[in-house]
């Protein structure tokens, strides 16, 4: 609430002791203040945001980013029933900015302070594009009614108009001139961009990209929303400079709170040994997508150089059709070193040839399952690179580039403006344009992957692994910035991205360099895409349903040879696929996830009657969370069905 209701005791409440009436006013309680400068929230508001990071535990298995045994209902596109699992945008939108973000918007705008007033727009902006993607149907009108007992919901095909509202707002009141004088308090107390109105001007048109771009696959894109969201890209994020990231304080054990350490570094231990990345992020990353026997569903094993002696790392033959990278390192531009930064190895485990290009090249890149570290060829090691093993501060320092304990929460990237850019042009036919602004934003992304390297040093232990020798502890990077800079510009300017032949451009060449792109800060986003392209599902008509792309225990989905699929080597659990062939939870009648629920102990516990209002699948529904959202419908939302 805006203020702290004053409790006043009774005249009849005498003191003997000073013979005068006194009265207690809990707003003299510096705990407990009725009122703060406006300022004062932001700090809060935007260190909320690292709960974001949280969400990720969901929708990095959920985009088969991740494999995880922690959030493993949702590796399976399930739920967790009775939890706040998942719940986290929700507590943020709704608890943790609720009325603080209120009232610093509000307070700002009576003193005028515009700058305070546009971030505050583009926080709310942000937050409620993430959740109203991840919940799709959310309470907007009645959202801070005050005395409300029930909230009815909005549909998001409603909600999405408010969003980039807000995100307007923000533009408008960025550009007025300030009659406020901030001093230093947003030089300190904006961990984002220091209170640069510039940046933040753009970061406001990067969430009106952002909402937009969920809608690519709808029938009126083109026409009604494909220029609004190119006008807005240009104006948003350019480069790796413009980039959101909020800072991070890290420090170990030494931190004053634990929190100040990022989510994923190695001191918190969230990443720990239950999440690893996914077997599809490693056949991505390697240009290592198998080939498959279309008449049997299984990987057509590979023709061994010596046959008495076939090899265990890649045991299957490779899909002629790579579309990130191959594996002929031995040309030059072939191999992205963006791999070593963004996924684990356990090659080179004390760091001695991080600076020679063959051995890091040769690195051995293993993925997981849905839910175990055991991958089809292999087990996955954890985010810090080792097998079996929890993070901890002695094996993994302050951990590498993400996944550091100083690592700042990455919340936009000047890359996945221009993917959005070039998937747009694609939809409008406009494959020259789309072509020249995929290859920006390939270009961002390797230069954003650089920014965060830090390269580890040569560290022994001792027999024991208990000790550091020479006196540097292990962790790091695997490869030097020098090495990276290098592979990364043959890269750019090889067969992959600067050579590419136009005829073979294609959009998996868009949606799956942002895939890479979005790994795995940004995996929501990515979630969102897969859904509005309908996880490649074989179906008929406008979207698919039960018995037109999936049954009980089977999912249909394109084979990679299909030049409409999206994403090449892109299968669900229960496809019948090498390696998949296991079926969802029965409850989900054989769709996958498209939605996840709203935050339990807030709307199952209290709200219950207007969840069960909601179509065409009711929010109290087993399978709730196949309800299709309207972004991914092509049409309009069928309310019936």
């Amino acid at each position: 609430m805006k203020r702290i209701l004053t409790i006043i005791l009774t005249a009849s409440i005498v003191f003997a002791i000073s013979s005068c009436d006194k009265y207690l006013d809990v707003n003299k309680n510096v705990d407990a203040p009725d009122y703060i400068d406006a300022y004062l929230y932001l700090p809060g508001i935007e260190a909320a945001l690292q709960g974001c990071y949280w969400e990720i535990r969901a929708t990095g298995p959920l985009s088969q980013m991740m494999g995880s045994s922690g959030y493993s209902s949702y590796a399976q596109h399930g739920y967790a029933a009775a939890s706040d699992a998942a719940g986290e945008l929700w507590r943020i939108a709704y608890f943790l900015h609720g009325y603080n973000l209120e009232n610093m918007i509000n307070q700002s705008i009576e003193e005028e302070a515009w700058t305070l007033v546009g971030i505050g727009y583009a926080i709310k902006a942000y937050t409620w594009d993430q959740m109203c993607k991840h919940q799709v149907d959310l309470p907007l009108q009645d959202a801070f009614v005050p005395g409300l007992l029930s909230h009815r919901y909005d549909y998001q095909e409603d909600i999405y108009p408010q969003i980039r509202e807000w995100a307007q707002e923000a533009i408008t009141n960025l550009e007025k001139e300030d009659s406020f004088n901030y001093g230093t308090t947003l030089r300190t107390g904006d961990m984002i961009y220091h209170g640069d109105k510039s940046k933040w001007i753009k970061f406001a048109h990067g969430v009106i990209v952002r909402n937009l771009a969920s809608l690519t696959n709808k029938n009126n894109f083109t026409s009604e929303y494909a220029q609004e969201l190119l006008h807005h890209a240009e104006l948003a994020l350019q480069t790796p400079d413009d980039d959101a990231a909020m800072e991070v304080t890290g420090g170990g054990d030494e931190a004053q709170f634990s929190a100040y350490n990022n989510f994923w570094g190695a001191y918190r231990g969230n990443l720990a040994n239950s999440y690893w990345q996914h077997d599809y992020a490693v056949q991505v990353f390697t240009g290592t997508v198998p080939e498959y026997d279309q008449t049997t569903g299984d990987k057509v094993d590979a023709v061994p150089e010596d046959p008495e002696n076939p090899s265990t790392y890649r045991p299957y033959q490779l899909a002629e059709k790579q579309i990130i990278c191959d594996t002929l390192k031995n040309l030059t531009g072939h191999f992205d070193p963006r791999v070593v930064a963004k996924l684990a190895t356990n090659s080179d485990r004390y760091y001695k040839n991080i600076n020679d290009e063959d051995s890091v090249k040769a690195y051995r890149f293993y993925g997981s399952g849905f839910t175990s570290a055991g991958g089809p060829i292999g087990t996955a090691p954890n985010f810090y690179g080792r097998v079996g093993v929890t993070s901890n501060s002695t094996y993994d320092g302050s951990g590498r580039w993400l996944y550091r304990d100083d690592a700042p929460y990455i919340l936009m990237t000047s890359a996945e403006i221009k993917f959005c850019m070039a998937e747009t042009y694609w939809k409008l036919g406009q494959q020259a344009q789309a072509l020249a602004v995929w290859k920006e934003g390939v270009k961002n992304d390797l230069d954003f992957t650089a920014k965060y390297l830090t390269p580890g040093a040569y560290a022994g232990l001792q027999a024991d692994s208990t000790e550091v020798v020479g006196g540097s502890r292990p962790g790091g990077d695997k490869i030097t910035k020098e090495l990276y800079t290098k592979l990364a510009n043959e890269y750019l300017n090889g067969p992959y991205v600067g050579t590419i032949d136009p005829s073979e451009f294609s959009l998996s060449h868009i949606m799956m360099q942002k895939w890479v792109a979005l790994y795995p800060w940004g995996a929501g986003e990515a979630w969102t895409d897969m859904r509005k392209y309908h996880y490649d599902i074989k179906y008929s008509g406008e979207y698919p349903s039960a018995g037109n792309g999936w049954t009980e225990t089977t999912i249909d989905q394109k084979w990679d040879t299909d030049p409409t699929k999206v994403y090449k080597g892109l299968y669900l659990q229960p496809a019948q696929v090498e390696n998949r062939r296991s079926k969802y939870n029965i409850i989900n009648e054989g769709s996958p996830c498209y939605r996840i629920r709203p935050r339990y102990n807030s709307e199952y516990m209290w709200n219950v009657p207007s969840l069960e209002k909601l179509k065409p699948i009711s929010g109290t529904a087993d399978n709730y969370h196949c309800s299709i959202p309207w972004f991914a419908y092509p049409g309009d939302y069928p309310f019936t069905k």
